[in-house]
């Protein structure tokens, strides 16, 4: 998803930016964007010549097609590097199971509360890559961009964590399911508030440290 306007116009840059580090520092070759909106980190993945394979998964039909124009000249698109699909990640996707690495960028908080077992079953314990990088909104640094209490950063958001409960949460889903997790953040840091943008990084337990 890639519709922020509060936020400064390069914190977006700088979480694609960050997925594609680790992505990279992983040694991944076969990676998946999960809910991959218009392509942009999509973009930045087929640019990189590590990346052999890359399979961005959106449910949306209509960003779907704006990442095809927006890709479809790359030589590497060309190359046949690139596969789009039109799916939900709360849905079972058998073709894209093993794959070394996976991000969902500012994607889970647009998931009904209700409906994040099921991606926890089709991401998690379903696809099971290797390496997951989620990030989300940090909402306890929302005042920060005069927000008020309650509100969130999109329309569309379902929910926003703060810091706590995005810890709560993703430990949770790592202990079920056999993988580690780490937390960082993107963006300025406040000494009170934290990062604007909260990452999560989950690794197999069996898989590459």
């Amino acid at each position: 998803m890639e519709m922020i306007d509060l936020e400064a116009p390069d914190l977006h840059q700088e979480r694609l930016q960050r997925v594609v580090s680790l992505f990279r520092a992983s040694g991944a070759r076969r990676v998946l964007d999960l809910g991959c909106g218009s392509g942009g980190l999509l973009q930045y993945l087929l640019r990189d010549a590590q990346f052999e394979r890359v399979v961005g998964l959106e449910i949306s039909g209509e960003l779907l097609a704006q990442a095809k124009l927006r890709l479809e000249d790359l030589p590497s698109v060309r190359a046949g590097r690139l596969e789009l699909v039109c799916g939900s990640y709360t849905d079972r996707h058998p073709a894209l199971i093993g794959f070394e690495a996976a991000a969902m960028v500012e994607t889970i908080e647009h998931v009904p509360p209700e409906a994040l077992s099921r991606v926890e079953r089709a991401v998690f314990a379903g696809l099971r890559p290797q390496l997951l990088v989620m990030t989300t909104p940090n909402h306890e640094y929302n005042p920060l961009y005069d927000m008020g209490p309650g509100e969130f950063r999109d329309p569309d958001h379902k929910f926003e964590w703060d810091r706590a409960r995005f810890r709560e949460w993703a430990q949770g889903v790592a202990r079920r399911n056999g993988y580690q997790v780490r937390f960082s953040g993107v963006g300025e840091m406040d000494a009170h508030l934290g990062q604007p943008t909260q990452v999560a990084s989950f690794t197999l337990a069996s898989g590459p440290a």
